[in-house]
């Protein structure tokens, strides 16, 4: 009787603690679907079909949250291991990647190889287009970045088993470009879901804007791309379920920032998706409910210059000299961020200090122009964010001071999609957007933007493509940090481009919020334990 009668109290017991533990996991769930937070951003969404849309950063981080990039940046610039739980190489030419055993998918399904193989096949396809991926860079693959149409297979993605994927590059590439490349910007899509529809389906398909089987840790519910974009959480997601039920991206103009953070209606901005409008930082650093961080100087808000338009270099260097950028940092940045020419910040391994930036000289500028023949009867088209409020009002300052030596400059504001759009039609004379070159491998965009006919500037010159060709055959940095400054001083020289200013940005999260940290790397990458302060 004892040992019956113990045993009839602990299936009690059992019952009863089953019980108990469902009403918490209930009640956790409960509590996890009521935490709501907004994260604010000035920049307007292009799309959120991974397929289509191009790599501008609220593009890239809007699909994250759905579907995991292999890899990316942490907020110390170190690579993290998002989908994939490592990547290798041995040459150079041969990149292993490697899925964490435990990814997968919403609906259970294991995350495999195949998945991104298909995935790559999609975007490699001529159909589908998708002309930001730069995947001529792997056997396989045309120089146009497309395989044939129908193709079922590349060359250069090879499935190794259910967890390994080998990708083969024609030319050598630096293990950081795959990684910052390729692997930051490559989100794998379910095959087991996509597989049944074509490439003309996919294009368009319903299902990319609220799909039901997703990696990341939460599902995109709806979107507007000036105004929002929703999300619940993915409670199996497989790092662990959200601790915030709902996350919502919250597209605002950059004025409407402060009173959002003082209302609390934002919770957190980000480093490079945000930008806060200058006049406004004293004052939400009074804020008594936001903590305030400022980034390393990443953000380049860069002046890329249609060569084809203006050929000659030194009406191109006098557009330099007659800008006062020291006066632009002190009083639109209040003084965060910095000067440089060329590409680099002093938050890259591979910025050379010993480049002197150009200063401010009008009078050099008006000899250069007069050496040109520049009589001034041409008005350059000068196109900007207007979702970026503090550099509408710096090119309204550009446009005056080149106005005072000859040059007159017509400034057109659009929002970030229709500037893209702009900038891939070469049809402008000056266009300037906030660019996050990557500190730790600035190659890919570097040698896109200075790529020839075709590029944001046109322009291309030897002694550039073999420094950067240099940079993609070693791992020392000092090496590479030499190679960066032959790039550097000959963009000084030709002026293709120019760097307006680095800014060093600010960010504010609300104090209700912890475990989130503004920065313009990893922001995203442990979303699963952001929560709201009891």
């Amino acid at each position: 009787m004892k040992r019956g009668t113990r045993t009839l109290l602990g299936t009690v017991l059992a019952a009863s603690m089953t019980v108990s533990l469902a009403s918490v996991g209930a009640a956790a769930e409960s509590d996890a679907a009521d935490k709501i937070v907004n994260i604010g951003v000035t920049d307007s969404l292009g799309g959120v079909n991974p397929l289509a849309v191009d790599q501008t950063e609220i593009n890239k981080y809007s699909i994250d949250l759905e579907f995991l990039p292999l890899v990316e940046l942490d907020s110390n610039l170190n690579f993290q291991g998002m989908l994939a739980d490592s990547v290798t190489t041995e040459d150079n030419q041969n990149f292993t990647v490697h899925l964490d055993e435990n990814a997968t998918w919403s609906d259970g399904t294991p995350v495999t190889a195949e998945d991104v193989e298909f995935t790559v096949l999609r975007l490699a396809s001529p159909i589908i287009n998708n002309t930001t991926m730069m995947l001529y860079a792997f056997e396989g693959v045309g120089d146009d970045g497309f395989v044939e149409e129908g193709a079922t297979s590349i060359d250069g993605v090879q499935v190794i088993d259910d967890k390994t994927v080998q990708f083969t590059s024609k030319e050598p590439m630096a293990l950081t470009t795959f990684e910052n490349t390729y692997g930051r910007y490559l989100h794998t899509l379910p095959k087991h879901v996509l597989e049944g529809y074509s490439d003309e389906e996919l294009q368009t398909l319903d299902w990319f804007n609220h799909p039901d089987v997703v990696s990341g840790p939460y599902f995109l519910t709806d979107y507007d791309t000036e105004h929002y974009v929703t999300y619940e959480a993915n409670e199996s997601y497989w790092k662990g379920a959200p601790k915030i039920g709902k996350l919502n991206l919250k597209i605002v103009e950059g004025s409407q920032i402060y009173a959002g953070l003082q209302s609390g209606e934002i919770d957190i901005t980000h480093h490079t998706m945000t930008a806060i409008p200058q006049e406004d930082y004293e004052s939400i650093e009074s804020l008594e409910n936001v903590d305030v961080v400022y980034g390393i100087p990443i953000t380049n808000q860069s002046a890329f210059i249609q060569t084809a338009n203006i050929p000659d270099a030194r009406v191109r260097e006098a557009l330099v000299y007659a800008i006062d950028r020291s006066q632009l940092v002190e009083q639109l940045l209040k003084g965060h961020g910095e000067v440089v020419d060329g590409f680099l910040s002093s938050a890259s391994p591979f910025y050379d200090d010993s480049i002197t930036p150009m200063t401010y000289d009008p009078e050099k500028a008006k000899e250069l122009l007069d050496e040109a023949g520049w009589d001034g009867s041409q008005t350059l088209r000068f196109y900007v964010n207007s979702g970026d409020s503090t550099f509408v009002n710096g090119a309204q300052v550009l446009a005056a001071q080149w106005a005072a030596v000859g040059i007159n400059v017509e400034v057109t504001t659009v929002d970030l999609a229709t500037l893209m759009t702009v900038a891939g039609t070469n049809d402008y004379d000056i266009m300037a957007v906030q660019y996050t070159y990557a500190p730790v491998d600035p190659y890919p965009d570097v040698s896109w933007l200075l790529g020839g006919e075709g590029s944001w500037t046109g322009y291309a010159d030897d002694s550039i493509s073999e420094a950067l060709a240099g940079t993609q055959q070693t791992s020392d940095i000092d090496e590479i940090k030499g190679l960066y400054s032959i790039v550097d001083k000959k963009v000084q020289e030709d002026v293709p481009m120019f760097s307006v200013y680095v800014i060093s940005a600010q960010g504010a999260v609300s104090k209700r919020l912890t475990g989130a940290q503004p920065s313009a790397y990893g922001f995203f990458n442990d979303v699963q334990n952001w929560d709201i302060a009891q």
